[in-house]
C-alpha cells in the first residue's frame, strides 16, 4: 500500500516582474488560467490525494471559482498566505497538520510536496521521482542542471567565485518532505518570525524555498532530482510566450 500524499499548490504570486495587473496564476496560457494547468494534472494523478491550494486573499474567491467550474474535488481547503513565500508554505502546512478530519482520506498523508503555481508544466514523470527520494532523513527537490556557465558576483558585477558548473542545478519544484518533516521546520520558521515581530533586533534569514527552510531548522539532507527544463516557472512576459511554445509542442505530441 503506497503512502499518502498531499501536495501544497502555491497560487500568490502578484506578477510585478510580469508587469500585468492580471496576477499570475490568472494569466491565460492556451485559452485557460495558468493555475488550471497545475490543477488538471493534480486532478488526473495517481500519486496525489489531496490538494490545499494557498493563495492571496483577494484571489480566494477567483480561485474557488476556478476550482468549483474545473471540477478539481482533490482540493480540500483554500487558505490565505502569508506576507513571504515560506509563510504561505506554513499557513499549507499547518492546514494539512492542525485540521480536524480530512476529505480525502483518514488520517494526515506521509509526504507533502509544494509546486509553484506558476509552473504549469508539473507532471507525474517529476512527481514520481520525488516521491522514491524521500524518506524521514532526506527531502527531495525536482531540479535541472545548468547548461550555462555560472560566476558569482559583489554588489558591483565584480566575479569573485565560478563555481564548477557540473556540480550547480537550477531548483524547481516540487520539493518534497515527509509530513512530520516539513511541519517541524514550518513551526520553527513560524516561532521565529512571530518573534521578530515582537523584538526588531531579530534578523530573519532570507528563505526563498522549502528546501533551505527545512535544511536550516533541522539539518536535514536534500537530494536533487532530475525535474524537467519544460517545468518551467512564468516570472516576466517571455515566460509566457515560451509557455506557449511548450504547450503547443506538447499538444502536438499527443496528437
Amino acid at each position: 500500500m503506497r503512502k499518502k500524499n498531499a501536495l501544497i499548490l502555491l497560487a500568490g504570486g502578484r506578477g510585478k516582474r510580469m508587469g500585468s495587473d492580471i496576477p499570475k496564476q490568472f494569466l491565460d496560457i492556451g485559452g485557460e488560467p495558468l493555475i488550471s494547468r497545475s490543477l488538471k494534472t493534480i486532478q488526473k494523478s495517481d500519486l496525489i490525494d489531496e490538494c490545499i491550494l494557498v493563495s492571496g486573499a483577494d484571489d480566494i474567491a477567483a480561485i474557488r471559482d476556478i476550482v468549483d467550474r474545473g471540477g478539481f474535488d482533490k482540493v480540500s481547503h483554500i487558505v490565505t498566505g502569508g506576507a513571504e513565500r515560506y509563510l504561505s508554505v506554513v499557513n499549507g502546512v499547518l492546514a494539512i497538520c492542525e485540521k480536524s478530519g480530512c476529505e480525502a482520506f483518514d488520517g494526515k498523508p506521509e509526504v507533502i510536496l509544494i509546486h509553484d503555481g506558476a509552473r504549469p508544466f508539473l507532471d507525474d514523470e517529476i512527481i514520481k521521482r520525488c516521491l522514491d527520494n524521500v524518506s524521514e532523513d532526506q527531502g527531495c527537490v525536482a531540479a535541472v542542471p545548468t547548461k550555462d556557465t555560472v560566476k558569482i558576483a559583489d554588489e558591483n558585477g565584480i566575479v569573485t567565485d565560478e563555481p564548477p558548473r557540473k556540480n550547480v542545478w537550477l531548483m524547481q519544484t516540487p520539493q518534497c518532505f515527509t509530513t512530520d518533516v516539513i511541519y517541524k521546520a514550518c513551526l520553527a520558521a513560524k516561532k521565529d518570525y512571530e518573534d521578530s515581530k515582537q523584538n526588531k533586533d531579530i534578523k530573519l534569514p532570507e528563505i526563498t524555498d522549502d528546501a533551505q527552510m527545512v535544511k536550516m531548522y533541522l539539518g536535514t539532507k536534500i537530494k536533487l532530482v532530475m525535474g524537467s527544463y519544460d517545468n518551467i516557472k512564468i516570472t516576466t512576459p517571455e515566460d509566457i510566450q515560451l509557455a506557449e511554445k511548450i504547450l503547443e509542442a506538447k499538444i502536438g505530441h499527443i496528437s
